[in-house]
């Protein structure tokens, strides 16, 4: 057995040896950086113990033969999950051993050597004597007291965040030795992007208009509040407030003042994102803010330049000053057990994370996504922020899962400002046929209706006159969408007839400005988001400006039936919509909701009770927790460039770019309707394309696509639902 143990070799691009990273300089280098992570969280010691133990198992015979003779694969992570276990650090233990392969399920003492979780490894190896048979890394092992916690739910966002310093530091560690500087790092520090915030909004001194007044209250108090004690915050502003920089004005003079990391946006959809970065980058600077959704691409290639590089490291661990990301890749790396999806998690800790949209969170998932929030303020240092303009009713959740922290209002005197802001008034219209309303809409020079179903803007839609009127809907490809919002602007600016109906995807993050709004009754708060696309630059009186929600004469939307019964409860009471206390009053209601409501995927209790005998079982609720509900199929549209796209696809080519690329001409559709087109040979699938996913397919019949209406459903016989 050789007196050197070695982690990783560096060759040169013939293959041959140049370098060498023994295991004591890996595990050390690894566990200095565990340590410094885990000292945003009063975790030093333990992060210095896992960085030591994670590749201790590298001290083989066999590990060598695999490292230099490239022998066969040897498990070297269950040696150091033994060790931990052997020292009352169970905890660390499940860190360690899924450093390469992802979090385990624990398991219990009960598990036997067959078993896959934890204990079952633990005891498999000890009975192999794994331990016995490592060398001597010549590291030094320090005392570390176990950590104690309330219950397990708590203990699991630690051991997730312990994952989390251990993985990226091992990645850094190993890509150091590998393959020298990089290109991470070089952002300016947060003190730097203040004074370039404080320089931007220096020319809002002197307001010009009531509204620039009252926008500049609310900043101000922003400013004020950053300056407080860190916890968790709502910032209830009303739609036209200004909430985008305002909220960076909080969150960078909070960050600053108490040392803090860095700022994270969560934000609902990618559109908003995309505006948000925008403003944030014309603010700051493009080199300190990392946009990260899946309309982003980060493949380096030799045309990519420093930036790019930087943020494309960035993209892996979110080590960048402002990050900008979605609430879909929030929560389910919040909740996921792999490597890539954790890596991120520790950059949480000692961060401001605003919350854009906090309504949006779905009802299902309501306990976990509070319950998480709340750890990263209650056991990491970080500070929350939920910004909206309809903010939900959560106090009570989160004051179950963060009960040392009371939240606070940014905005003084809220419902003073809702006032103030008033910009429409709501009228009522009842039940309605489509062909009534289709003649309403007719009457008016723009307008903007809004539904609740793709079937139900087709079917408007198509009782319009031809001549200025405009379809928005999922079953259009992004890339088209944009097209007619430029028309929509345009005609809107221009003062023509414009008449759109679209479905909800309209009402956040789409700056377009409407004279009067009809809106299918839905959610409280989508009837307020379509609110906002009335009347949006006050231009005129709230008295000339109408709202008007309707309901269809068809059957509810299953899946909104919860939300409606809500709006139909407060506005049952003859309250205006757009009244704070109505606004209170309908999250009250929604909230009223308890138990498996709130947690449809059991999270809270499978942490805190375990599933069947099983403890902490990591793996079991990756597979089950989905923030969206995945059950669509992609169809790339050949329509405009999507047909140049579409054949490089069939010609074999396959990156990320590529899809990043052909995301701008794609519908989603459910499995019935692409089972109706399949079936209608309406599709090339795989079998046909081998560089197409087995969850997606190319039309292959673009007659199926309308310009104004999208993708057709009901490809020959015509029985298809839409939904």
């Amino acid at each position: 057995m050789t007196s050197i143990y070695y982690a990783h070799v560096r060759t040169s691009e013939n293959g041959d040896p140049v370098a060498y990273q023994s295991v004591k300089e890996h595990l050390e280098g690894t566990a200095n950086r565990c340590a410094n992570f885990a000292d945003d969280f009063e975790s030093r010691s333990s992060g210095m113990f896992e960085g030591l133990a994670h590749d201790m198992g590298k001290c083989t015979t066999n590990f060598q033969k695999r490292l230099l003779e490239n022998g066969p694969i040897v498990d070297h992570a269950t040696a150091g999950a033994i060790y931990c276990a052997l020292h009352q650090q169970d905890l660390l233990a499940g860190c360690v051993a899924g450093h390469h392969s992802g979090l385990p399920d624990f398991g219990n003492g009960a598990d036997s050597v067959e078993a896959s979780t934890l204990y079952g490894r633990v005891k498999k190896g000890i009975s192999k004597k794994y331990l016995e048979s490592c060398g001597e890394s010549g590291v030094t092992y320090p005392e570390v007291k176990p950590v104690q916690f309330t219950d397990n739910l708590e203990a699991s966002y630690w051991i997730r965040m312990m994952y989390s310093c251990l993985v990226d530091a091992d990645f850094l560690d190993t890509e150091e030795f590998m393959n020298g500087n990089v290109g991470r790092g070089g952002a300016d520090s947060l003190p730097i992007l203040l004074k370039r915030l404080e320089k931007y909004i220096g020319k809002w001194e002197k307001p010009s208009s009531e509204l620039d007044k009252l926008r500049g209250e609310i900043l101000r108090a922003c400013i004020e509040v950053g300056e407080g004690e860190q916890g968790i915050y709502t910032l209830t502003v009303p739609t036209g407030g200004g909430k985008t920089v305002s909220s960076l004005a909080f969150s960078l003079h909070h960050a600053v003042a108490h040392g803090m990391k860095r700022v994270i946006y969560v934000v609902p959809y990618t559109s908003i994102i995309e505006q948000n970065a925008e403003v944030f980058r014309e603010i700051v600077g493009t080199g300190n803010v990392l946009e990260h959704h899946s309309g982003v691409s980060f493949e380096i290639t030799e045309n990519s330049t420093e930036n790019d590089i930087r943020k494309a490291f960035a993209s892996e661990n979110w080590d960048m000053p402002i990050v900008v990301t979605t609430a879909v890749q929030f929560f389910e790396s919040l909740y996921a057990n792999r490597p890539s999806k954790c890596r991120k998690l520790h950059n949480l800790a000692n961060s401001v994370i605003v919350f854009d949209e906090a309504q949006m969170i779905p009802i299902p998932h309501l306990a976990p996504c509070v319950a998480g929030m709340a750890s990263l303020v209650e056991q990491f240092h970080s500070t929350v922020v939920l910004c909206t303009a309809t903010q939900p009713s959560l106090n009570d959740l989160i004051l179950q899962y963060a009960p040392k922290h009371k939240v606070k209002e940014i905005c003084p005197n809220t419902k003073q400002m809702y006032e103030k802001f008033k910009r429409v008034h709501f009228e009522k219209l009842g039940k309605v046929e489509d062909e009534v309303l289709a003649e309403q809409l007719i009457t008016q020079k723009q307008v903007l209706c809004i539904v609740n179903s793709r079937k139900a803007a087709q079917k408007i839609y198509s009782l319009l006159p031809e001549d200025g009127s405009f379809h928005l809907s999922t079953l259009l490809v992004p890339a088209q969408r944009q097209k007619i919002f430029e028309k929509i602007r345009k005609r809107l600016e221009d003062g023509k007839t414009c008449r759109v109906v679209s479905t909800s995807l309209i009402e956040a993050g789409v700056d377009v400005d409407f004279p009067v709004v009809y809106r299918e009754l839905a959610g409280l708060d989508s009837i307020l988001q379509a609110a906002g696309r009335c009347n949006r630059n006050g231009k005129k009186s709230a008295g000339e400006s109408a709202v008007v929600i309707f309901e269809r004469v068809d059957k509810t939307m299953k899946m909104l039936e919860t939300e409606i019964g809500a709006t139909k409860e407060v506005l049952g009471k003859n309250e205006d919509p757009g009244d704070y206390e109505t606004i209170h009053s309908y999250f009250e209601s929604l909230r009223s909701l308890k138990g498996d409501a709130i947690d449809q995927s059991g999270i809270i209790k499978a942490f805190r009770e375990g599933i069947s005998g099983c403890a902490f079982p990591f793996q079991k609720i990756t597979k089950e927790f989905h923030f969206i509900k995945q059950d669509t199929r992609t169809i790339y549209i050949p329509w405009g460039k999507g047909e140049e796209l579409i054949k490089k696809l069939k010609d074999g080519e396959c990156s990320k770019e590529l899809y990043r690329q052909l995301g701008r001409y794609a519908v989603s559709v459910y499995e019935q309707h692409y089972q109706a087109l399949y079936n209608a040979g309406a599709l090339l699938t795989a079998y046909e394309v081998p560089s197409v996913d087995s969850s997606s397919a190319i039309l292959n019949n673009l007659e199926l696509y309308d310009e104004s209406i999208g993708l057709s459903l009901e490809p020959e016989l015509g029985r298809a639902n839409f939904i």
